[in-house]
């Protein structure tokens, strides 16, 4: 890996700060979300009902404990750390004309913390987080007027943030919205609507918005780099039978629609074709198209938890579950305690895939292992599980850049201090290299431990890579 290259880890401020209504920020569409479990699903509920526990509202409680866990990380030897803004502190509504100075003072303060440790923040403006008043009173992104707020939104912090922040992600998996529309833009979609007609004009309506945001940071500071994310795993063929090898290519395309206009900025004949397909009609103005095309983005970052398989489903085969999405089950792979796929090979492979496609800088911005883990006496963690899971994902990454010459910017390791899961709910599903004592009612110190795999992970940044083995714990 070269000198320059960014280790480090990733969260989303929803799923750790806490404090959800501290210093005037206001409710966002995670904090109508109750918990869950590997069993049931989370519910969304309309306002805060006393019945629910909603695990959101706590986090880590990193909005207390930023100094500490920034100083863990400082520990480990971090390069980088992604993080989000949650665009409630911001705006607490989302339609404000003037910001909250408390909400970017909170965030200059953390930024302050990271440039001590010489740690550089990439930040996420949209992680799951969007402000629920614009949910209810315009309908979310299905009002084009939201355009506007998300790029005053975005230029606030821009302008505020400029000596500090150079790298930015305008929406989180923003091709999620085609699985789970909710956490990405807030749809909830309403008996008689079109559900492709929703979600499509939403997501239209979020690429305008991130390609003018793309304008405006190259604007302000013309060293600002902006990526799009992906929530994206390889999906393979499930036999070498044409008709299986095609709907594996296509599943990949299908994944791939929404990302690809962040890249080229336009739409490509085959998700025009889709639309066409599925009776979309895009409503679209006439500057959309040249807004698009001179908004393009400066690296690709993507998430990756596991690949999956595609082909005509056969009697008696079961089929796996994983990051908001599903597939037939491959036999090959092992599964985590969440029956998710453990695939090494597939990011080398995934990798590969969206560096021909883009031809762009790749930024691994997701990748982990949620599991129970263990609090002992002393105050240990011996999680050589997570270890040995992130062991065989880097070497894989190393391979593709140094073998397959795949320029890759970075690697974060997801939920690098253990946050609330934000499929589940759940506290016990720990990514963590920080183990925060919370369980999954919220009850606990909130005091942080050091897993075995935060000294591991420390001795791979200090070696740049070089050093994945497990003879170093």
């Amino acid at each position: 890996m070269n000198g320059n290259f960014l280790w480090g880890g990733a969260s989303a401020a929803n799923q750790c700060e806490g404090a959800y209504l501290k210093d005037g920020k206001g409710l966002s569409i995670m904090d109508v979300m109750t918990g869950g479990s590997k069993e049931s699903k989370r519910k969304i509920t309309n306002g805060i009902k006393s019945e629910y526990y909603y695990p959101n509202h706590d986090g880590n409680r990193f909005y207390d404990h930023y100094k500490e866990d920034i100083a863990l990380m400082g520990e480990m030897g971090f390069k980088c750390y992604r993080m989000s803004i949650a665009w409630t502190r911001i705006f607490p509504n989302g339609d404000e004309e003037s910001p909250n100075e408390a909400g970017l003072t909170f965030y200059e303060n953390v930024f302050k913390e990271l440039k001590k440790y010489n740690i550089e923040p990439i930040v996420t403006l949209s992680h799951y987080e969007m402000p629920l008043h614009l949910v209810k009173e315009y309908g979310s992104w299905r009002n084009r007027k939201v355009i506007d707020f998300f790029v005053t939104y975005a230029k606030t912090v821009m302008k505020r943030f400029k000596n500090y922040v150079q790298y930015w992600i305008t929406f989180n998996e923003i091709n999620a919205i085609e699985f789970m529309p909710y956490y990405p833009a807030g749809l909830v979609i309403q008996e008689g609507e079109s559900r492709d007609q929703v979600i499509y004009q939403a997501a239209h309506h979020m690429l305008v918005a991130s390609a003018k945001v793309v304008r405006y940071a190259h604007e302000i500071n013309s060293e600002n780099k902006v990526g799009c994310m992906a929530l994206f795993g390889v999906n393979y063929s499930r036999t070498c039978h044409p008709d299986d090898v095609l709907k594996s290519e296509l599943t990949n395309q299908d994944f791939l629609g929404i990302p690809d206009v962040q890249v080229f900025g336009y739409y490509s004949d085959y998700q025009l074709a889709q639309y066409k397909k599925k009776n979309v009609i895009l409503a679209m103005n006439t500057e959309d198209e040249e807004i698009l095309k001179s908004g393009k983005v400066d690296f690709c970052s993507f998430s990756y938890y596991m690949s999956m398989v595609q082909g005509e489903h056969r009697e008696g085969e079961s089929f796996a579950k994983g990051n908001m999405v599903a597939g037939l089950e491959n036999p090959y792979l092992k599964k985590n305690q969440w029956g998710w796929q453990i695939d090494p090979v597939g990011l080398r492979i995934t990798m590969n895939y969206l560096y021909q496609k883009y031809r762009i800088p790749l930024f691994i911005v997701e990748n982990g292992l949620g599991a129970e883990d263990t609090l002992l006496e002393d105050g240990s963690v011996h999680d050589q599980y997570r270890v040995d899971y992130l062991e065989k994902h880097l070497s894989e990454m190393k391979k593709t850049v140094e073998e397959d010459g795949v320029p890759l910017i970075g690697y974060t390791v997801w939920g690098c201090i253990d946050l609330v899961s934000a499929g589940s709910g759940e506290m016990k599903k720990r990514y963590g290299l920080v183990y925060v004592d919370k369980d999954d009612c919220g009850k606990g110190t909130y005091k942080r431990y050091k897993k075995d795999s935060f000294y591991w992970y420390k001795e791979v940044i200090t070696s740049n890579g070089k050093n994945l083995g497990r003879n170093e714990l």
